[in-house]
């Protein structure tokens, strides 16, 4: 195939032009105007949450919550360590420590048992965690109702890294709106994008108004440029938010499009020595990448990675656990194998809401031209 099959292009509605012509007939194109304000009042509306703040990025969103949370030099934030290196660099720009804790197998996130240990252990040493970030990964909702039960227990704000899960529903709770704080990515690859930009949401007004200060460079309400305190240029524009009023409105329709893709993978490929990640009951994932395993006997994930892209077909390998990375070797685990496992045996297949059934049926065929007879 000549046309190159993506991982997760951006899926345009056709509405997003329309709202960048008003923004640009009216010239609110700086990091100001009405699109910011209505984009997150769709925000906040479509997962029942009460209060948000649109920001440059996800990883701005995390930046904000721990500083929000007073998460300073010195401090210790427990994160999962099976996410992508944004959920938790914000961490090392506190000059805090992350502290990795592993997955379990049931939906491939933070593991609840794993996590209690690690408060437990941190308390022992005489460090009482500041926070926790919990990832809901490639959209799959963590278990939430262990994690807030024991974070509650001890006392500790809970971080919801939503950036992946965008319309994804845990015992019909939108995700980000479970923890005390919640993020979302709207990140070129995302399920829906405003070509870069992210979303801090919670129900206390106090912590978004703060983190709203902090991101336009902590700029004290006077006539004159006066800052008291550090700041950050992390605002969205108004050209931006533009482009997300015209992708909030078709979000339910690309949750139901990657949900149907997951199904033609699952249908195709289960009987073929492919398993898929787990949908525990009572959650609803918005499934924004479709991720299988690979039985390592019959065919190795960077064969089939190597192979499909000669067929101009991008594939992913799962994330590389953090524990793993260089840039964090020194930063202290929780481990039980789980993330490692996934890590060598899972790939990323494309997921974008507008593949075509011919798109899908190419990297299927692809795919079981490559299984040894």
């Amino acid at each position: 195939m000549s046309q190159r099959i993506y991982l997760s292009p951006p899926h345009l509605s056709g509405e997003e032009v329309n709202f960048i012509k008003e923004a640009l007939d009216t010239n609110w194109v700086a990091p100001a105007g009405p699109a910011l304000g209505e984009f997150e009042k769709h925000i906040a509306k479509s997962n029942e949450v009460e209060n948000c703040l649109v920001v440059s990025s996800g990883t701005a969103a995390i930046h904000l919550a721990l500083i929000v949370l007073g998460v300073e030099r010195g401090d210790e934030v427990i994160c999962s360590t099976f996410t992508f290196s944004g959920s938790c660099n914000p961490i090392i720009y506190q000059s805090a420590t992350p502290i990795f804790v592993d997955s379990e197998f049931q939906s491939w996130n933070m593991d609840p048992a794993l996590l209690e240990q690690a408060i437990k252990d941190r308390l022992r040493l005489g460090k009482k965690p500041k926070a926790i970030i919990v990832v809901h990964l490639f959209g799959m909702p963590a278990q939430m109702d262990q994690v807030m039960e024991i974070a509650g227990r001890y006392q500790i704000p809970v971080i919801e890294d939503a950036a992946e899960a965008l319309g994804s529903l845990y015992h019909d709770r939108s995700t980000g709106s479970i923890g005390d704080i919640g993020i979302y990515s709207f990140n070129g690859n995302k399920i829906i994008t405003t070509s870069g930009g992210g979303a801090i949401v919670s129900n206390r007004k106090e912590w978004t108004d703060k983190a709203r200060f902090l991101s336009s460079q902590s700029r004290s309400p006077v006539p004159y440029y006066q800052h008291e305190e550090l700041g950050y240029n992390y605002q969205l524009s108004n050209i931006s938010a533009s482009i997300g009023l015209g992708q909030i409105k078709i979000l339910q329709d690309r949750v139901k499009q990657r949900r149907r893709i997951f199904d033609f993978y699952t249908a195709n490929l289960s009987s073929l020595g492919f398993s898929f990640q787990p949908e525990p009951p009572g959650v609803e994932s918005n499934r924004w990448l479709t991720t299988v395993l690979l039985d390592s006997k019959t065919l190795k994930p960077e064969k089939l990675r190597v192979e499909l892209e000669k067929k101009n077909i991008e594939t992913r390998p799962l994330w590389k656990p953090m524990h793993l990375q260089p840039v964090f070797k020194d930063a202290p685990s929780y481990l039980n194998g789980v993330s490692e496992s996934l890590f060598e045996r899972g790939l990323c297949l494309p997921s974008g809401s507008n593949l075509s059934e011919g798109n899908l049926q190419f990297v299927v065929q692809s795919i079981k031209e490559l299984i040894p007879k």
